[in-house]
C-alpha cells in the first residue's frame, strides 16, 4: 500500500533574519535550545528531548524520531548537542 501524504513547509528563518537581525535571530536560537536542554547539565540528551519536546508542540514524537533527530550532524557520538552543535544543526 502507497501512502502519499503531502508536507506543506514554510521556512520561516530567511523572514526572522530580515526582522531580528543576525544577531537577534541567533538568540532566538539560543532560547530554544534552552527551551529543550537538560538544566543540569546544559546539553540537550534524548531524555530532555523527549521530555521537552511537548513545549514546542511535538508531542507525538516516537523514540525513533527524537533519535533521528539526535543523529543530525557529525555528534551522534557524543549523544547528545551543545548549544553551539544546536545552532549549526538549525541553520545546515
Amino acid at each position: 500500500m502507497e501512502i502519499d501524504i503531502m508536507v506543506d513547509f514554510e521556512d520561516y528563518f530567511p523572514s526572522m533574519m530580515v526582522r531580528l537581525g543576525a544577531e537577534g535571530f541567533i538568540g532566538e536560537l539560543c532560547n530554544g535550545f534552552r527551551l529543550l536542554m537538560d538544566c543540569e547539565r546544559g546539553l540537550i540528551t534524548f531524555e530532555s528531548l523527549k521530555r521537552n519536546s511537548v513545549i514546542v508542540g511535538l508531542n507525538d514524537m516516537g523514540d525513533d524520531e527524537i533519535v533521528c533527530m539526535l543523529s543530525e550532524g557529525t555528534w551522534m557520538e557524543m549523544g547528545h548537542w551543545t548549544r553551539l552543535n544546536f545552532v549549526f544543526s538549525c541553520l545546515g
